[in-house]
C-alpha cells in the first residue's frame, strides 16, 4: 500500500525539525582543513603515524575520456571474487554457509572461467556433529570443495561461518590460479580479509577465537602467502573496494585531535567525497544550490595505511602470528581514492606496499585503475565479470537450502522475516 499524498507531506516536513549542524560550504571548508593540515601524516593519540603520503600529498584529475581512450598498462588482467548463500540456520541446529569463488580473465579463458573452490562451514552446539574437511575435486577436476567445523561460538556462530567461508574459498582459489595471472590481478574487494581482522579489534570472543583456533589464522595466512607469490612472480595484484567504510581517519580526528569542530562525517570514504567532488555554487530559482563537474575523474595519492584493521598487516603489526618472510613493510595496506562525479561515488583501491613503493609501477597501476573505471562508468569490468561468475542467484540460494534440509532431514529454522523476504539476512 502506498503512501497517502498527506501523509507523504507529513512525513517529508520532519526533515524542517532537524537541525542539521554546519551548512555545506562549512562542511566543504573543514574537509580543506584536514587535508591540509592532519594527513602528512595523520597521528595517533600515541604518535604513531596511521596514515602517512608514500609520495607528494596531492589531488588529481584525469578526463574521462582521454583516460578511457589512452594504451592500457596491463594487456591482460584477471579478477577475483566470492559468493555467499549467506548464513542458514536449520531446526537441527546446523548453521551452514556455503561460499564459491571464481576467476575471470580478459581476454576470456573458459577453462579458468570454469573452475570453481567452494567451502561449506557448519557450526554446531553439538560437540558430536563431526564433518569431512578433506578437499574433494569434483567437474571433471576443474573446481574443488571443502566442509569446514566451526567452533561452538553461539553468539557469533552466523558471521563467523560467513566470513570463514568467504575468505577461505577466495583465498584458495587465488592461491590455486596465481600462476594464471600474466598481468594483473584485480581482488573484489580489500587485499586482506577485513572482516576477519575487525573480530580481533571490536569483539574479545572473536578475538580470544582468533588467538586460540588455527583457521581464521590459516585464511590470513593464505592471503599473506599470496601476497608472497606475486612478488616472487613480480606480478601486481589490487583490491578494488565499491563501498569503502573504512574510519580510520575519522576515529583518530575524533579521539585523538582537538579542533574547533567535530569531524561531521560517518566515515572516511564520505570525507574524500567532499575533498574530491569538484564543482561551484550557481544561483538557481530556490537559491543557490551546488553544481557537480563530471567531465573528470579526480583521485588522490597513494597513501600507507596502519590504522584500524590495516594495523596487524603493517610494519609492526604482529598479522595475527602468521610468519612473513619478505621484510615487514612490504605487507603494508597502501591505496588511493577515485571518485567518479558520473555516480557521485568513491572507490578505494588497494595494493601491498611491495607493489606501489615503485613510482612508476604506482603510477601505471594507477592509470590502469583510472581507464577501468572510465570505460566501465564504475568498478572494472574485469570485477564485475567475476562477481558474475561468483555469485549465487536467489533462486539457486533456495534450491541449495532445500537440497541441504533433505539431506539434514530437517528444515530451514526461518523467521517472519524470511518468509516475507524469502532471503536470510545478508552479510
Amino acid at each position: 500500500m502506498t503512501l497517502d499524498p498527506v501523509h507523504f507531506d507529513g512525513i517529508a516536513r520532519l526533515a524542517r525539525r532537524i537541525d542539521h549542524g554546519a551548512d555545506e560550504r562549512d562542511r566543504r571548508a573543514f574537509a580543506e582543513t584536514v587535508w591540509e593540515e592532519f594527513l602528512d601524516p595523520l597521528r595517533g593519540k600515541d604518535g604513531r603515524a596511521v596514515l602517512e603520503p608514500i609520495d607528494e600529498q596531492a589531488r588529481r584529475l584525469v578526463d574521462c575520456e582521454a583516460v578511457a581512450l589512452r594504451e592500457r598498462e596491463f594487456p591482460t588482467e584477471h579478477g577475483l571474487d566470492a559468493g555467499t548463500i549467506n548464513p542458514t540456520t536449520f531446526k537441527n541446529g546446523l548453521v551452514v554457509d556455503i561460499a564459491q569463488a571464481a576467476m575471470s580473465a580478459t581476454p576470456s579463458d573458459l577453462d579458468l572461467h570454469r573452475s570453481r573452490t567452494v567451502v561449506a562451514t557448519v557450526h554446531s552446539n553439538d560437540e558430536t556433529m563431526t564433518v569431512d574437511d578433506a578437499w574433494r575435486k569434483f567437474d571433471e577436476g576443474f573446481s574443488r570443495s571443502r566442509v569446514v567445523k566451526v567452533p561452538p561460538l553461539p553468539r557469533f556462530a552466523e558471521g563467523v561461518v560467513h566470513a570463514l567461508a568467504l575468505y577461505l574459498a577466495e583465498s584458495t582459489h587465488a592461491r590455486t590460479h596465481a600462476e594464471d595471472v600474466e598481468d594483473l590481478l584485480v581482488l573484489d574487494g580489500p587485499i586482506y580479509p577485513r572482516g576477519l581482522l575487525r573480530w580481533a579489534d571490536q569483539h574479545p570472543d572473536l578475538a580470544d577465537f582468533l588467538l586460540e583456533d588455527p583457521r581464521p589464522t590459516t585464511v590470513l595466512e593464505n592471503y599473506v602467502r599470496l601476497v608472497e607469490e606475486f612478488v616472487d612472480r613480480d606480478r601486481p595484484l589490487v583490491g578494488f573496494v565499491k563501498n569503502p567504510a573504512t574510519r580510520a581517519i575519522t576515529r583518530t580526528l575524533k579521539g585523538d585531535r582537538d579542533v574547533e569542530v567535530s569531524t561531521p562525517w560517518n566515515d572516511d570514504a564520505a570525507l574524500f567525497t567532499r575533498l574530491l567532488e569538484r564543482g561551484e555554487y550557481v544561483d538557481d530559482v530556490d537559491g543557490t544550490r551546488w553544481k557537480r563537474d563530471t567531465s573528470a575523474l579526480s583521485y588522490t595519492n597513494w597513501f600507507r595505511s596502519r590504522g584500524g584493521v590495516d594495523a596487524p598487516l603493517s610494519a609492526d603489526g604482529d598479522a595475527l602470528g602468521v610468519d612473513r618472510n619478505l621484510p615487514l613493510e612490504n605487507y603494508e595496506v597502501t591505496f588511493f581514492v577515485v571518485y567518479d562525479p558520473r555516480d557521485d561515488l568513491v572507490y578505494r583501491v588497494e595494493a601491498p606496499y611491495a607493489f606501489t613503493r615503485d613510482p612508476d609501477r604506482r603510477e601505471r597501476l594507477t592509470m590502469q585503475v583510472l581507464q577501468d573505471v572510465a570505460v566501465a562508468h564504475g568498478p572494472p569490468t574485469i570485477v564485475e565479470k567475476a562477481d558474475e561468475l561468483a555469485r549465487i542467484d536467489r533462486s539457486e540460494k533456495r534450491s541449495l537450502r532445500e537440497s541441504f534440509e533433505e539431506e539434514f532431514e530437517t528444515s530451514q529454522d526461518r523467521t517472519y522475516d524470511d518468509h516475507r523476504w524469502d532471503e536470510p539476512a545478508s552479510y
